[in-house]
């Protein structure tokens, strides 16, 4: 593991070349995984407690964990984002680990047995989480979590580039929410098939994201793939709620 000096110099070279905030991002879970000898990185972008899109990722699995928490409504970027400080379980399969049972399941059964996450904050407010993975249990070294710390602040930087460059000004000064303006880092499926199963059953927005997130946990699936297999209508809705392929 290098020294905490050269880690910030690494990171800092890693980002260096990017061309887009989505880019920065990407490099920089890549080189979480590099420098900080993990098995995969990814960058969450919260809002009101929720995850609100993948910000940055080393992996498909790294990806996928992040969908996981958003589909149960559980994890610990989650936690991080809304304590303010990093949630570090080294032994996801320890029978005193009891936290997000619904994620955890989840998480064990893709092979991942330690996960890190550390909150990012843009102008003091906490606004995502840096999401680091082990398939082995184990602590991170000091070093690593010295690194993993840089590395969520400098994951801000990239974020607060998105941000601005997005941001309706106007719109800010007539009160509207400036988080509208990151439509591209949304789950737009998931808002797509909530309201395909608002019309299927006659649901409240809430009972059809909560019946969307229940198929999901059912079938072992994210949120998102059941969302796309609804919207590309693999499958259907049917009255009691469940799904029905169409064959």
């Amino acid at each position: 593991m290098l020294h905490p000096d050269a880690l910030r110099l690494h990171f800092g070279d890693a980002v260096a070349g990017a061309t887009t905030p989505l880019d920065a991002a990407n490099r920089l879970c890549h080189a979480c995984v590099t420098l900080l000898e993990v098995d995969g990185a990814s960058i969450s972008l919260m809002h009101e407690g929720s995850t609100r899109g993948t910000f940055g990722s080393s992996s498909p699995v790294s990806r996928r964990l992040d969908e996981f928490q958003f589909t149960y409504g559980e994890g610990p970027c989650l936690d991080a984002v809304r304590d303010g400080g990093p949630v570090l379980v080294a032994d996801l399969d320890d029978p005193a680990e009891q936290r997000w049972p619904a994620f955890r399941e989840a998480v064990l059964g893709a092979g991942v047995c330690a996960i890190f996450a550390l909150p990012v904050a843009v102008a003091f407010a906490h606004v995502g989480a840096l999401d680091l993975y082990n398939n082995r249990a184990g602590r991170l070294t000091d070093q690593a979590l010295a690194g993993a710390v840089y590395a969520a602040e400098l994951a801000a930087l990239p974020l607060l580039d998105l941000m601005t460059a997005h941001v309706d000004w106007e719109g800010i000064a007539q009160g509207e929410d400036p988080w509208g303006q990151l439509t591209s880092l949304e789950r737009v499926e998931v808002y797509q098939a909530t309201g395909m199963i608002m019309a299927a059953l006659d649901a409240t927005p809430a009972e059809a994201l909560a019946r969307l997130r229940g198929l999901a946990y059912a079938r072992g699936l994210t949120a998102s793939e059941v969302a796309w297999a609804i919207v590309e209508r693999r499958v259907s809705i049917v009255p009691d709620g469940s799904l029905e392929e169409n064959l």
